[in-house]
């Protein structure tokens, strides 16, 4: 029977039960925090008691440690349905959704589409419990794109590996912890179809050749000329397999028709997929370009495409963000942040899709590539880089990745953590601070640098995607072309400083801080005690900011909460719009580092 052995290997009766727990404590957790469910207190104490009743003859109890800013961490072996008489240990995640369904107001389509997100979720995470298998203590040894594949996914989003548009076949052979390097298909595109961007003084000849070795454009270009096409005509892009079995030959069989678009061969070169799905980094020359295509799944929030306005602009964007860079001697020879670019791309536009007012999002991202520097054309000898994202994983064995390298740096948690938030925090303040432009620093996008495994320096990627700027008429965005103010984002005050405060204090730290707790490696107040002087220590350099540190004030009390599962379940749903899904934006968060406001 189809994939018989790896279901009698995976879907063991004991690991479903495990990682329905570890998921089933998460959504409560984040459920909570996002004040969609309010459980009863019931048991004050360290880990107090609480009580979430369902209706008359149901109520789940289960044991949770309130933490920072709101946030609870759940113990997931204490979960417990009481029914009627019955008690019993919670052993199903979606169980749990279909109960809360009328408590938060959930529609059935909603709900129906969930379940399937977290069935493939847990069938992900379900294989991870079996086949992830590398100790920390080894894992911190490990290149930078290989241990992209130990992670389980988004921290805070509960249904984080739902990839609708997969199948299981496309899960074994695409899926980031899969762990497997696929070859990357090539087409041709007719030059009057497609758009070539870049940054100036790399051209797209220069690209293809340092991308595809002789051999290859040869192999390449003879298929075109089966066709009796003229290599002068198109420009050559790569695209995945799945994109191109699922997306490209269906919905632009016109242009194939037509020859406006060919196909083409397998590239030569392995790549592995990273935590994005859709971003590829190369294992047999890894100083050639990260590559970025679509692929049309359903992940998270949004469809993994490429959005063609910020495609068209991504080279201007990286020459804006490198263009600060090379000015500011703070940014270029104090911290030396390495700010991978996105130096060319291709967009390919679908004639009858752009033509449509208000079209589907997920319909104008469908054809394209951006190619980004690589980050090994940066390091420099004894240099390690790591996602922010691997500082959160946790090995089998429950051992946090981040104590290991603790443990190999030889510096106290505290020393290790002081440094990290120095790294992390310095070029983003100033970036901040001093250009009113922010990045979204979240696990995927933020890059440390090692060095003997203590954080070294920062490395920022994805510009086109998480650049974003004040609204506030600062001199530094005046001579700002018109295109990229158009494409990115402008927010208020509060709105910018969102980005670092929800997407790397929210989103990433308050896991860190949880995990150092948990593990007795340092005291959780004494984590956010250590960002705020790190924040603190920035602003004593810059004195002459003081304005803008009122502005984006990281000190105030509150700040408006933004939902990511919220979103999904109550708000936007399953809706097709125009426009990507965005946090929702759901009663205040209490600020943690107020607490050290000076």
């Amino acid at each position: 029977m189809l994939y018989a052995e790896q279901i009698k290997s995976v879907l063991d009766h004991n690991d479903w039960l495990k990682v329905n727990q570890k998921l089933l404590a998460k959504m409560i957790a984040e459920y909570m925090y996002e004040d969609m469910i309010q459980p009863q207190l019931k048991k004050d104490g360290e880990w107090a008691v609480y009580q979430l009743t369902i209706h008359q003859e149901k109520h789940y109890t289960f044991q949770a440690k309130a933490r920072y800013f709101n946030s609870y961490q759940v113990e997931e072996n204490s979960i417990e349905i009481v029914e009627g008489d019955e008690h019993r240990k919670a052993s199903s995640a979606i169980e749990f959704l279909l109960d809360i369904q009328p408590l938060i107001g959930m529609s059935a389509e909603t709900a129906g589409h969930l379940v399937k997100e977290l069935n493939h979720t847990l069938l992900a995470d379900a294989h991870l419990q079996k086949e992830a298998s590398t100790p920390s203590d080894q894992l911190i040894k490990e290149d930078y794109s290989q241990i992209e594949g130990e992670m389980s996914g988004h921290p805070w989003i509960t249904y984080n590996k739902g990839r609708i548009g997969f199948g299981y076949d496309d899960y074994l052979n695409y899926a980031p912890e899969r762990r497997k390097p696929v070859q990357l298909l090539w087409i041709a595109v007719y030059k009057k179809r497609a758009s070539f961007q870049s940054v100036q003084g790399f051209s797209y000849n220069h690209l293809i050749k340092n991308e595809l070795s002789e051999n290859e454009r040869e192999r390449l270009y003879s298929q075109l000329e089966h066709y009796g096409a003229s290599k002068e005509d198109y420009y050559i892009m790569p695209i995945h397999e799945w994109q191109w079995k699922n997306v490209i030959i269906q919905q632009f069989s016109e242009d194939l028709a037509h020859q406006l678009i060919i196909p083409l061969d397998k590239g030569e070169d392995h790549y592995l997929p990273q935590q994005s799905i859709r971003t590829f980094v190369n294992q047999d020359h890894p100083l050639k370009k990260h590559v970025k295509v679509p692929m049309g799944i359903l992940n998270t929030l949004v469809y993994r495409g490429l959005p063609a306005e910020r495609t068209l602009i991504a080279p201007q964007i990286t020459e804006f963000i490198k263009g600060i860079y090379e000015e500011d001697s703070f940014l270029k020879e104090d911290c030396r942040v390495i700010l991978p670019g996105e130096v060319a791309s291709i967009n390919v536009s679908h004639k009858y899709y752009e033509q449509l007012k208000k079209a589907p999002y997920q319909y104008l991202e469908m054809l394209g590539v951006i190619w980004r520097e690589s980050i090994y054309s940066y390091l420099e000898e004894g240099e390690q880089a790591i996602t922010l994202a691997a500082l959160l994983h946790e090995d089998r064995d429950g051992k946090p990745y981040v104590q290991s390298l603790i443990e190999s740096s030889g510096l106290s948690p505290e020393k290790w953590i002081e440094k990290l938030f120095e790294v992390l925090m310095e070029p983003l303040l100033h970036f901040i601070y001093q250009y009113g432009t922010v990045f979204s620093p979240h696990g995927q996008n933020t890059i440390i640098v090692l060095k003997d495994h203590q954080p070294h320096r920062l490395a920022v990627k994805d510009f086109v995607d998480d650049v974003n700027i004040s609204d506030q008429p600062f001199h530094e965005l005046k001579g700002l072309p018109h295109e990229i103010k158009e494409v990115l984002r402008s927010e208020p005050p509060e709105g910018l400083t969102q980005f670092i405060f929800t997407g790397l204090f929210i989103c990433h730290l308050r896991y860190l801080a949880s995990i150092l707790d948990s593990r007795q490696l340092m005291n959780e107040g004494d984590v956010w005690k250590c960002l705020a002087a790190s924040i603190y220590n920035y602003q004593g350099k810059f004195p002459q900011l003081k304005k803008r540190f009122e502005i984006f004030d990281f000190f105030k009390e509150e700040f408006t909460k933004l939902c990511l599962n919220r979103n999904r379940m109550v708000d936007y749903g399953y809706g097709d719009g125009d426009d990507r899904p965005h946090a929702s934006e759901y009663g205040k968060v209490t600020n943690a580092l107020s607490l050290w406001k000076r």
